[in-house]
């Protein structure tokens, strides 16, 4: 049987083609393609089902970020309207099924081995329900509910829920971004746009200005990374600040979701940042952060805490779940 799935996000959308004849659900071919260069999903999915390997697709499943109504998805940060229906009658699949993106990230964690896991705390171990938090372009939340004989991913767009600061600088940040956005939600923060809010309200607050060299940096490979690396290679005293912010911010909201849904049998950070700053995660006390929730930090502490460290798990997540759901 032969699988097409998708990672479809604001920067990128990752498309592979998977065949479960030999040795299981086995990745044959993978492209990446530019979201914002593209008009629509379909026109990047033409593009990938020419390619001369390709062979006659039977299922389709798309990790999508946004929320997925009725198989529906109006995409959060792109101006793209998906429509598995629609979808699977030009393309003439036999079935096709949309997920959002956490979604398919969690059930993505089925396939994934010790390798692709770091573990920041052990916890307990125990069974339970599970959560999943990523950062990246946008702030992506997901469930895994355990029904006492296996787990089933569901759905959450919590990562648009109200941001809540708690100190004289939040407040601050907080009166910065709702002057800019209106609602100031935890994404406005805990995302890759998020460290570039955070960085430019910092240099507000300070009186400063970008130095020459970072300036260069940001064009070279975007505002985010080049706060990130400057933070992660201490050269940059409000770069450090700045990450130092995010990495309390995103410990913070993903103990928040851990206590919302009891996510006993663990917590995952997912997406593209927490990966790359694993060091400034010890540096910030990620852990301590997380745990520091009043009279609940006992239970967060009782809960594994990895991150997942495996990039196409949203792609392994679609497969699995298509594979899963003929």
């Amino acid at each position: 049987m032969h699988i097409l799935a998708g990672d479809i996000g604001g920067t990128n959308t990752r498309l592979a083609w998977f065949d479960t004849e030999t040795h299981g659900l086995q990745p044959r071919l993978e492209r990446t393609y530019p979201s914002p260069d593209h008009d629509s999903i379909e026109a990047i999915l033409e593009k990938f089902l020419a390619l001369p390997k390709i062979p006659e697709i039977e299922l389709a499943c798309l990790g999508v970020a946004g929320p997925v109504i009725d198989q529906v998805c109006e995409t959060t940060n792109l101006p793209w309207r998906l429509d598995a229906a629609a979808i699977k009658q030009q393309f003439r699949f036999r079935n096709t099924w949309l997920l959002n993106d956490l979604e398919a990230n969690a059930w993505g964690l089925e396939t994934l081995e010790a390798k692709d896991l770091h573990t920041l705390h052990e916890g307990r171990k125990q069974t339970g329900s599970r959560s999943i938090v990523s950062a990246g372009t946008g702030l992506g939340q997901a469930g895994i509910y355990w029904d006492g004989k296996s787990y089933t991913p569901f759905s959450s767009e919590g990562g648009h829920a109200d941001f809540s600061p708690t100190n004289p600088q939040e407040y601050a940040l907080f009166e910065y971004l709702s002057a800019r956005y209106g609602h100031v939600s935890w994404e406005r923060l805990v995302s890759g746009p998020g460290i570039e809010n955070i960085y430019e309200f910092l240099l507000l607050q300070h009186g400063l200005t970008t130095p020459d060299a970072l300036q260069q940096r940001m064009q070279e490979i975007g505002r985010a990374p080049a706060i990130s690396e400057a933070a992660l290679k201490d050269d940059n005293r409000l770069c450090s600040q700045t990450l130092g912010v995010f990495v309390g911010l995103y410990a913070r909201e993903t103990a928040n979701h851990a206590l919302k849904i009891m996510s006993r049998g663990g917590v995952f950070l997912g997406g593209g940042i927490a990966p790359k700053i694993l060091r400034l995660f010890e540096k910030h006390d990620f852990v301590a952060q997380f745990q520091a929730k009043g009279r609940m930090s006992p239970l967060l502490a009782s809960m594994p805490l990895r991150v997942v460290l495996n990039d196409k798990t949203a792609l392994l997540g679609a497969a699995y779940y298509a594979a899963h759901h003929v």
